[in-house]
């Protein structure tokens, strides 16, 4: 096997389940050794399916995928050596945790002594190294879940696989196996894809995010990249909270473009894939990247605005303001004592900077 060979590669597949419809088509990824790769969506959009087709649980109706260079298309689920975590546990309910965790290894034919010490090794990996002899009925909702992590983890896989994985857990346990299946896959060297529709869950564990929309990959980068450059409007707005503004170009100079919005205001833009004078462009602007009164000349962009409603959120005010023919243009003011001129009702300057105001697709 070469080194530069990918763990993973989708090679133009194609899934149809009537024949007619395609619910994934024409994917194409790479997912190299080691790495957290996220496959994020909306219902339906196909992420989930591509998964099932990388475990062998659904077969591609066209194109070929690879681990370690070799076409799998062919193999069965139980030969291809990935480990799986479901949304649903899939525990065994008359297994003790031990047991649970023991059975891939006794369907590999390991010998006792190897299973006791992997398993032991497994439990104090998710931290339940005194659970080995209770039953899943017995262990809470974040306890069963871990060992669905361990038990996917004990045969040494070269590959996880994970659908969904956090999705019954409440927010605060949600969180925290985030993280720590972050630490597992990082302490363990672990290659990782994940399918979820939580953006937040995908910003938080992946090294890279592939954003599918209608069986198509929208634009597959680093958290950071999908958040700052999103390559067209729906990333935009499935990634994190954004305020739209509709217009047309007006002017196109160097990087920038000059957009004349649908009430009539002037807003200069950094230019992402719009092109041409006359063409129909969606503003994207984060809440977190507008200012409050800004300084004279500080912001290329300045508008008055009217405040329409305060939200207390602690560490900071989420403020919605009436503001270039939008009603609901929301800002996140951080909580201090500087911020006393916010009243409902009340007219102030907001601002912007130029770079941090895309011009998407329309």
């Amino acid at each position: 096997m070469s080194t530069n060979e990918p763990l993973v590669r989708f090679e133009n597949v194609q899934k149809s389940y009537d024949g007619e419809i395609l619910v994934v088509k024409d994917f194409n990824l790479d997912v190299e050794h080691g790495e957290f790769v996220t496959m994020l969506g909306p219902s339906g959009s196909g992420k989930t399916t591509c998964l099932m087709m990388l475990a062998g649980f659904e077969p591609a109706t066209n194109g070929n995928i690879y681990l370690n260079g070799k076409p799998i298309n062919n193999v069965p689920p139980h030969k291809r050596g990935i480990g799986m975590v479901f949304q649903n546990y899939a525990l065994f309910p008359h297994m003790t945790v031990a047991e649970n965790l023991a059975f891939p290894l006794e369907v590999r034919n390991i010998g006792k002594a190897e299973r006791e010490e992997r398993v032991n090794r497994a439990l104090d990996m998710v931290r339940l190294g005194d659970f080995g002899n209770r039953r899943p009925a017995q262990l809470s909702g974040g306890q069963q879940q871990r060992v669905a992590v361990a038990r996917s983890l004990i045969f040494d896989p070269e590959l996880v696989l994970m659908d969904e994985p956090l999705g019954a857990l409440d927010k605060n346990l949600r969180e925290q196996m985030q993280y720590e299946i972050k630490h597992l896959h990082e302490s363990l060297g672990l290659t990782v894809m994940y399918v979820t529709h939580d953006q937040t869950e995908a910003l938080t564990m992946s090294n890279r995010i592939a954003v599918f929309d209608d069986g198509v990959v929208q634009q597959c980068a680093s958290p950071s990249k999908l958040y700052e450059r999103p390559d067209n409007a729906f990333v935009a707005n499935f990634i994190g909270e954004n305020n739209r503004l509709m217009g047309t170009v007006e002017a196109i100079n160097g990087e920038n473009a000059t957009v004349k919005t649908d009430s009539g205001d002037i807003v200069v833009a950094t230019k992402i894939n719009v092109s041409s004078v006359g063409e129909r462009t969606t503003l994207s602007l984060r809440p977190e990247r507008i200012f409050i009164s800004p300084e004279d000349n500080k912001t290329p962009n300045t508008y008055s605005a009217m405040v329409k409603e305060l939200i207390y959120h602690g560490d900071h005010i989420r403020t919605r303001f009436s503001v270039c023919g939008d009603d609901d243009f929301i800002v996140k003011v951080p909580n201090s004592a500087d911020n006393t001129s916010l009243i409902e009702g009340k007219e102030v300057n907001i601002g912007w900077m130029s770079e941090d105001c895309l011009a998407l697709d329309g």
